[in-house]
Protein backbone atom coordinates (compact mmCIF):
# COMPACT_ATOMS: atom_id res chain seq x y z
CA UNK A 1 0.00 0.00 0.00
CA UNK A 2 1.19 3.33 -0.89
CA UNK A 3 2.50 5.73 1.92
CA UNK A 4 0.27 8.58 2.57
CA UNK A 5 1.80 12.12 1.98
CA UNK A 6 1.71 14.88 4.16
CA UNK A 7 -1.37 16.76 3.75
CA UNK A 8 -2.54 20.54 5.07
CA UNK A 9 -5.41 19.44 6.97
CA UNK A 10 -3.58 16.51 8.95
CA UNK A 11 -2.89 18.59 11.42
CA UNK A 12 -6.25 20.16 12.31
CA UNK A 13 -5.64 23.35 10.40
CA UNK A 14 -8.61 25.20 10.03
CA UNK A 15 -9.69 25.78 6.40
CA UNK A 16 -11.52 28.78 4.67
CA UNK A 17 -15.02 27.19 3.90
CA UNK A 18 -15.69 30.90 1.96
CA UNK A 19 -12.74 29.52 -0.29
CA UNK A 20 -12.25 25.78 -0.12
CA UNK A 21 -14.36 22.62 0.72
CA UNK A 22 -13.00 20.35 3.36
CA UNK A 23 -15.01 17.16 1.34
CA UNK A 24 -16.08 16.98 -2.10
CA UNK A 25 -18.11 14.00 -3.22
CA UNK A 26 -18.47 12.80 -6.25
CA UNK A 27 -20.87 10.66 -7.91
CA UNK A 28 -19.06 9.07 -10.54
CA UNK A 29 -22.21 7.47 -11.81
CA UNK A 30 -25.65 6.55 -11.36
CA UNK A 31 -25.70 3.07 -12.45
CA UNK A 32 -26.63 0.64 -9.66
CA UNK A 33 -28.16 -2.50 -8.98
CA UNK A 34 -30.14 -2.32 -5.59
CA UNK A 35 -33.53 -0.88 -5.55
CA UNK A 36 -32.84 1.18 -1.65
CA UNK A 37 -36.16 2.42 -0.60
CA UNK A 38 -34.25 5.75 0.52
CA UNK A 39 -32.05 6.19 -2.79
CA UNK A 40 -31.04 10.19 -2.88
CA UNK A 41 -30.18 9.54 -6.58
CA UNK A 42 -33.46 7.45 -7.55
CA UNK A 43 -30.28 5.27 -9.19
CA UNK A 44 -30.46 3.21 -12.33
CA UNK A 45 -30.01 0.19 -14.02
CA UNK A 46 -27.53 1.54 -16.67
CA UNK A 47 -24.90 3.80 -16.78
CA UNK A 48 -25.71 7.46 -18.13
CA UNK A 49 -24.36 7.95 -21.58
CA UNK A 50 -23.61 11.57 -20.62
CA UNK A 51 -21.62 10.54 -17.81
CA UNK A 52 -18.05 12.42 -17.21
CA UNK A 53 -15.48 11.06 -19.26
CA UNK A 54 -12.23 9.46 -18.08
CA UNK A 55 -10.36 13.04 -19.49
CA UNK A 56 -13.34 15.38 -17.59
CA UNK A 57 -12.57 12.76 -14.34
CA UNK A 58 -8.74 13.55 -13.78
CA UNK A 59 -9.31 17.36 -15.09
CA UNK A 60 -12.13 17.34 -12.14
CA UNK A 61 -9.67 15.40 -9.45
CA UNK A 62 -7.15 18.15 -10.70
CA UNK A 63 -9.60 21.23 -9.95
CA UNK A 64 -10.76 19.23 -6.18
CA UNK A 65 -7.05 18.69 -5.83
CA UNK A 66 -6.27 22.87 -6.42
CA UNK A 67 -8.58 23.73 -4.34
CA UNK A 68 -6.56 23.20 -0.63
CA UNK A 69 -6.97 19.16 -1.49
CA UNK A 70 -10.03 18.72 0.32
CA UNK A 71 -11.21 14.95 0.96
CA UNK A 72 -12.06 12.98 -2.03
CA UNK A 73 -15.01 10.40 -1.85
CA UNK A 74 -16.47 8.35 -5.23
CA UNK A 75 -19.94 7.31 -4.58
CA UNK A 76 -23.16 6.40 -6.67
CA UNK A 77 -25.10 4.80 -7.82
CA UNK A 78 -22.63 2.21 -7.43
CA UNK A 79 -19.05 3.61 -8.05
CA UNK A 80 -18.03 -0.02 -8.86
CA UNK A 81 -20.07 -0.21 -12.15
CA UNK A 82 -17.87 2.92 -13.28
CA UNK A 83 -14.83 1.00 -15.66
CA UNK A 84 -12.45 3.34 -14.75
CA UNK A 85 -12.70 3.73 -10.94
CA UNK A 86 -9.15 2.22 -9.78
CA UNK A 87 -7.49 4.62 -12.82
CA UNK A 88 -9.16 7.72 -11.19
CA UNK A 89 -8.15 7.06 -7.64
CA UNK A 90 -5.03 6.10 -8.40
CA UNK A 91 -4.47 9.43 -10.30
CA UNK A 92 -5.96 11.31 -7.40
CA UNK A 93 -3.51 9.13 -4.97
CA UNK A 94 -0.33 9.85 -6.34
CA UNK A 95 -1.36 13.49 -6.37
CA UNK A 96 -1.32 12.91 -2.69
CA UNK A 97 -5.14 13.43 -1.98
CA UNK A 98 -7.14 11.35 0.45
CA UNK A 99 -9.32 8.92 -1.22
CA UNK A 100 -12.39 6.77 -0.10
CA UNK A 101 -15.26 5.61 -1.59
CA UNK A 102 -18.46 4.12 -0.67
CA UNK A 103 -19.90 1.10 -3.25
CA UNK A 104 -22.72 -0.77 -3.13
CA UNK A 105 -22.24 -4.50 -1.77
CA UNK A 106 -23.23 -6.73 -4.75
CA UNK A 107 -21.08 -9.37 -6.55
CA UNK A 108 -19.20 -6.63 -8.34
CA UNK A 109 -17.19 -6.01 -5.10
CA UNK A 110 -14.99 -9.06 -5.76
CA UNK A 111 -11.87 -10.19 -3.82
CA UNK A 112 -9.76 -8.47 -6.58
CA UNK A 113 -11.30 -5.49 -6.46
CA UNK A 114 -11.08 -5.14 -2.81
CA UNK A 115 -7.45 -6.01 -3.71
CA UNK A 116 -6.61 -3.47 -6.17
CA UNK A 117 -7.98 -0.96 -3.67
CA UNK A 118 -5.63 -1.57 -1.24
CA UNK A 119 -2.65 -1.66 -3.80
CA UNK A 120 -3.70 1.85 -5.32
CA UNK A 121 -3.85 3.48 -1.80
CA UNK A 122 -7.45 3.94 -0.58
CA UNK A 123 -8.17 5.59 2.58
CA UNK A 124 -11.00 3.78 3.21
CA UNK A 125 -13.66 1.92 2.16
CA UNK A 126 -17.36 2.54 3.47
CA UNK A 127 -20.30 -0.22 2.89
CA UNK A 128 -23.97 0.90 3.59
CA UNK A 129 -25.68 -1.56 6.13
CA UNK A 130 -28.63 -0.41 7.86
CA UNK A 131 -29.67 -3.00 10.16
CA UNK A 132 -28.49 -5.44 12.58
CA UNK A 133 -30.28 -8.04 11.05
CA UNK A 134 -31.06 -9.42 7.06
CA UNK A 135 -34.66 -8.70 7.39
CA UNK A 136 -34.38 -5.04 7.85
CA UNK A 137 -31.71 -4.66 6.56
CA UNK A 138 -32.85 -6.39 2.88
CA UNK A 139 -36.07 -4.71 3.20
CA UNK A 140 -34.57 -0.79 3.26
CA UNK A 141 -31.94 -1.85 0.34
CA UNK A 142 -35.00 -3.35 -1.75
CA UNK A 143 -32.52 -6.39 -2.16
CA UNK A 144 -32.58 -10.39 -0.71
CA UNK A 145 -29.23 -11.37 0.62
CA UNK A 146 -27.68 -7.87 0.59
CA UNK A 147 -27.31 -8.17 4.37
CA UNK A 148 -25.23 -11.22 4.31
CA UNK A 149 -23.16 -9.71 0.82
CA UNK A 150 -22.40 -6.69 3.23
CA UNK A 151 -21.32 -8.80 6.21
CA UNK A 152 -18.65 -10.91 4.03
CA UNK A 153 -17.26 -8.19 2.08
CA UNK A 154 -16.10 -6.23 5.38
CA UNK A 155 -14.57 -9.11 6.97
CA UNK A 156 -12.71 -9.34 3.51
CA UNK A 157 -11.38 -6.03 4.33
CA UNK A 158 -10.73 -6.53 7.50
CA UNK A 159 -8.56 -9.36 6.51
CA UNK A 160 -6.76 -7.08 4.26
CA UNK A 161 -6.39 -4.50 7.11
CA UNK A 162 -8.35 -1.54 4.82
CA UNK A 163 -10.03 1.04 7.38
CA UNK A 164 -13.86 0.06 7.20
CA UNK A 165 -16.49 2.51 7.41
CA UNK A 166 -19.79 1.27 8.01
CA UNK A 167 -22.70 3.91 6.57
CA UNK A 168 -26.01 3.66 8.20
CA UNK A 169 -29.61 5.84 7.48
CA UNK A 170 -31.65 5.91 10.64
CA UNK A 171 -34.96 5.58 9.79
CA UNK A 172 -38.11 4.65 11.50
CA UNK A 173 -37.19 1.17 9.99
CA UNK A 174 -33.95 0.74 12.54
CA UNK A 175 -34.96 3.32 14.80
CA UNK A 176 -35.29 0.78 17.65
CA UNK A 177 -32.35 -1.61 16.54
CA UNK A 178 -29.76 0.60 17.36
CA UNK A 179 -28.16 -0.84 20.02
CA UNK A 180 -27.50 -3.80 18.41
CA UNK A 181 -26.49 -1.94 15.52
CA UNK A 182 -23.22 -0.38 17.62
CA UNK A 183 -22.79 -4.17 18.73
CA UNK A 184 -22.24 -4.82 15.05
CA UNK A 185 -20.35 -2.37 14.39
CA UNK A 186 -17.62 -3.09 16.83
CA UNK A 187 -17.84 -6.44 15.60
CA UNK A 188 -16.95 -5.71 12.35
CA UNK A 189 -13.81 -3.77 13.41
CA UNK A 190 -15.12 -0.75 11.33
CA UNK A 191 -12.93 3.02 11.66
CA UNK A 192 -16.06 4.87 11.56
CA UNK A 193 -19.79 4.57 12.07
CA UNK A 194 -21.20 7.09 9.96
CA UNK A 195 -24.59 8.07 10.70
CA UNK A 196 -26.83 9.65 7.93
CA UNK A 197 -30.77 11.09 9.23
CA UNK A 198 -32.64 10.27 6.70
CA UNK A 199 -33.50 13.32 4.49
CA UNK A 200 -37.06 13.15 2.68
CA UNK A 201 -35.39 13.48 -1.09
CA UNK A 202 -34.65 11.16 -3.88
CA UNK A 203 -36.95 8.15 -3.14
CA UNK A 204 -36.77 8.79 0.30
CA UNK A 205 -40.22 9.81 2.29
CA UNK A 206 -41.00 12.15 4.98
CA UNK A 207 -43.02 9.26 7.31
CA UNK A 208 -40.01 7.21 7.23
CA UNK A 209 -38.12 10.19 9.24
CA UNK A 210 -38.09 9.51 12.63
CA UNK A 211 -39.28 12.67 15.11
CA UNK A 212 -37.77 15.88 16.10
CA UNK A 213 -37.84 14.28 19.96
CA UNK A 214 -36.30 11.04 18.51
CA UNK A 215 -33.83 12.67 16.77
CA UNK A 216 -32.63 14.62 20.47
CA UNK A 217 -32.78 10.84 21.46
CA UNK A 218 -30.48 9.46 18.92
CA UNK A 219 -28.23 11.87 19.41
CA UNK A 220 -27.37 12.16 23.28
CA UNK A 221 -27.36 7.93 23.14
CA UNK A 222 -24.28 8.52 20.38
CA UNK A 223 -22.67 10.96 22.32
CA UNK A 224 -22.39 8.53 25.50
CA UNK A 225 -21.38 5.95 23.06
CA UNK A 226 -19.10 7.87 21.81
CA UNK A 227 -17.20 7.71 24.77
CA UNK A 228 -16.38 4.13 24.83
CA UNK A 229 -17.11 2.80 21.44
CA UNK A 230 -13.94 1.30 19.45
CA UNK A 231 -15.12 3.19 16.40
CA UNK A 232 -15.29 6.93 15.38
CA UNK A 233 -18.90 8.82 15.17
CA UNK A 234 -20.04 11.34 12.45
CA UNK A 235 -23.11 12.45 11.07
CA UNK A 236 -24.39 13.70 8.27
CA UNK A 237 -27.70 15.49 7.55
CA UNK A 238 -27.64 15.99 11.61
CA UNK A 239 -25.90 19.08 12.05
CA UNK A 240 -27.68 19.10 15.46
CA UNK A 241 -26.02 16.60 17.05
CA UNK A 242 -22.87 19.17 17.00
CA UNK A 243 -25.47 20.65 19.21
CA UNK A 244 -26.07 18.22 21.84
CA UNK A 245 -22.05 17.63 21.83
CA UNK A 246 -21.56 20.66 23.12
CA UNK A 247 -23.91 20.95 25.57
CA UNK A 248 -22.86 17.75 27.29
CA UNK A 249 -19.29 18.76 27.30
CA UNK A 250 -20.30 22.33 29.27
CA UNK A 251 -22.56 20.52 31.65
CA UNK A 252 -19.91 17.75 32.26
CA UNK A 253 -17.43 20.43 32.62
CA UNK A 254 -19.09 23.28 34.05
CA UNK A 255 -18.09 25.83 32.20
CA UNK A 256 -20.01 28.70 30.29
CA UNK A 257 -20.68 28.60 26.35
CA UNK A 258 -17.85 30.87 25.02
CA UNK A 259 -15.10 28.87 26.70
CA UNK A 260 -15.60 26.22 24.51
CA UNK A 261 -15.68 25.73 20.98
CA UNK A 262 -17.07 22.56 18.75
CA UNK A 263 -13.81 22.60 17.24
CA UNK A 264 -12.79 22.01 21.05
CA UNK A 265 -15.09 19.21 21.99
CA UNK A 266 -14.47 17.09 18.71
CA UNK A 267 -10.71 16.97 19.27
CA UNK A 268 -11.07 15.77 22.67
CA UNK A 269 -13.04 12.69 21.90
CA UNK A 270 -11.90 9.58 23.17
CA UNK A 271 -12.98 8.83 19.34
CA UNK A 272 -11.10 11.41 17.09
CA UNK A 273 -7.73 9.14 16.22
CA UNK A 274 -5.91 8.92 13.32
CA UNK A 275 -7.58 6.56 10.97
CA UNK A 276 -5.80 8.06 7.95
CA UNK A 277 -8.71 10.39 7.61
CA UNK A 278 -8.92 13.40 10.00
CA UNK A 279 -12.14 14.93 11.42
CA UNK A 280 -13.40 18.40 9.85
CA UNK A 281 -11.33 20.90 12.51
CA UNK A 282 -14.84 22.85 12.14
CA UNK A 283 -18.51 21.93 11.44
CA UNK A 284 -19.62 21.17 7.64
CA UNK A 285 -22.35 21.99 6.33
CA UNK A 286 -24.34 21.76 2.83
CA UNK A 287 -22.73 24.50 0.44
CA UNK A 288 -20.21 25.30 3.55
CA UNK A 289 -17.38 22.65 3.53
CA UNK A 290 -18.83 20.88 1.48
CA UNK A 291 -19.71 20.57 -2.12
CA UNK A 292 -21.11 17.18 -4.27
CA UNK A 293 -20.56 16.84 -8.27
CA UNK A 294 -22.95 14.75 -10.18
CA UNK A 295 -22.32 12.10 -12.64
CA UNK A 296 -22.95 14.77 -15.79
CA UNK A 297 -20.61 17.09 -14.35
CA UNK A 298 -23.63 19.41 -12.06
CA UNK A 299 -22.35 21.01 -9.06
CA UNK A 300 -24.58 21.16 -5.77
CA UNK A 301 -24.32 22.03 -2.26
CA UNK A 302 -24.86 18.16 -1.35
CA UNK A 303 -26.09 15.53 -2.94
CA UNK A 304 -29.42 15.67 -0.71
CA UNK A 305 -29.95 19.27 -1.55
CA UNK A 306 -30.69 19.01 -5.68
CA UNK A 307 -30.08 22.60 -6.81
CA UNK A 308 -27.57 23.31 -9.60
CA UNK A 309 -25.62 26.18 -8.99
CA UNK A 310 -23.12 25.45 -12.08
CA UNK A 311 -21.65 22.11 -14.29
CA UNK A 312 -17.93 21.68 -13.98
CA UNK A 313 -18.39 21.43 -18.03
CA UNK A 314 -18.65 25.03 -18.06
CA UNK A 315 -17.46 26.58 -15.16
CA UNK A 316 -14.07 25.77 -12.93
CA UNK A 317 -15.32 24.46 -9.54
CA UNK A 318 -13.52 26.66 -7.75
CA UNK A 319 -15.72 29.35 -9.53
CA UNK A 320 -19.02 27.83 -8.59
CA UNK A 321 -18.13 26.55 -5.09
CA UNK A 322 -16.87 30.57 -4.39
CA UNK A 323 -18.97 32.62 -5.87
CA UNK A 324 -22.21 30.82 -6.72
CA UNK A 325 -25.11 32.45 -5.17
CA UNK A 326 -26.46 29.38 -3.40
CA UNK A 327 -23.18 28.32 -2.38
CA UNK A 328 -22.33 31.93 -0.51
CA UNK A 329 -26.44 32.06 0.91
CA UNK A 330 -25.66 28.70 2.55
CA UNK A 331 -22.30 30.14 4.40
CA UNK A 332 -24.53 33.19 6.35
CA UNK A 333 -25.86 30.95 9.17
CA UNK A 334 -26.67 34.64 10.55
CA UNK A 335 -29.15 34.57 7.51
CA UNK A 336 -31.13 31.65 8.26
CA UNK A 337 -34.52 32.02 8.86
CA UNK A 338 -37.02 30.85 11.81
CA UNK A 339 -35.03 29.79 14.64
CA UNK A 340 -31.92 28.92 13.49
CA UNK A 341 -31.15 32.34 12.26
CA UNK A 342 -31.10 33.45 16.13
CA UNK A 343 -30.10 30.45 17.91
CA UNK A 344 -26.66 30.69 19.70
CA UNK A 345 -25.33 27.62 18.13
CA UNK A 346 -25.74 28.21 14.52
CA UNK A 347 -21.87 28.78 13.78
CA UNK A 348 -21.38 25.12 14.71
CA UNK A 349 -25.15 24.02 13.61
CA UNK A 350 -26.91 25.47 11.56
CA UNK A 351 -29.34 22.77 11.16
CA UNK A 352 -29.18 20.56 8.05
CA UNK A 353 -30.16 22.72 4.89
CA UNK A 354 -31.00 19.87 2.90
CA UNK A 355 -33.99 18.54 4.71
CA UNK A 356 -35.20 22.35 5.77
CA UNK A 357 -35.09 22.07 1.58
CA UNK A 358 -36.85 18.63 1.40
CA UNK A 359 -39.40 19.50 4.10
CA UNK A 360 -40.40 23.50 3.70
CA UNK A 361 -38.59 24.20 -0.47
CA UNK A 362 -36.73 27.07 1.32
CA UNK A 363 -32.82 26.11 2.34
CA UNK A 364 -32.59 28.98 4.35
CA UNK A 365 -35.21 28.01 6.46
CA UNK A 366 -35.25 26.20 10.02
CA UNK A 367 -34.17 22.80 10.53
CA UNK A 368 -37.71 20.94 10.63
CA UNK A 369 -36.23 18.06 13.13
CA UNK A 370 -34.89 19.88 15.33
CA UNK A 371 -37.01 20.49 19.55
CA UNK A 372 -34.21 23.25 20.65
CA UNK A 373 -35.87 26.38 21.33
CA UNK A 374 -32.93 29.33 21.00
CA UNK A 375 -31.93 31.44 24.21
CA UNK A 376 -33.38 34.38 22.74
CA UNK A 377 -36.37 33.04 21.87
CA UNK A 378 -36.86 31.85 25.41
CA UNK A 379 -36.49 35.01 26.77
Amino acid sequence: MKQEKQHPHMHGKSVDYNKNPFIVIWEVTRACQLKCVHCRADAQVTPDPRELTHKEGLKLIDEIYEMNNPMLVFTGGDCMLREDLFELAEYAVNKGMRVSMTPSATENVTKEKMERAKEVGLARWGFSLDAPTAEIHDQFRGTPGSFTLTIEKIKYLNELEMPVQVNTVISRYNYNQLEEMAKLVAELKAVMWYIFLLVPTGRGQIDDCISPVEHEKVFRWLYELSKTAPFDIKTTAAQHYRRVVLQQKMQERKINKGEISYEDSITTDKASRNDGLKRAPKGVNDGNGFAFISHIGDVLPSGLLPIKAGNIRETPLATIYREAAIFKELRQPDNYKGKCGVCEYRNICGGSRSRAYAVTGDYMESESFCMYTPELLRK
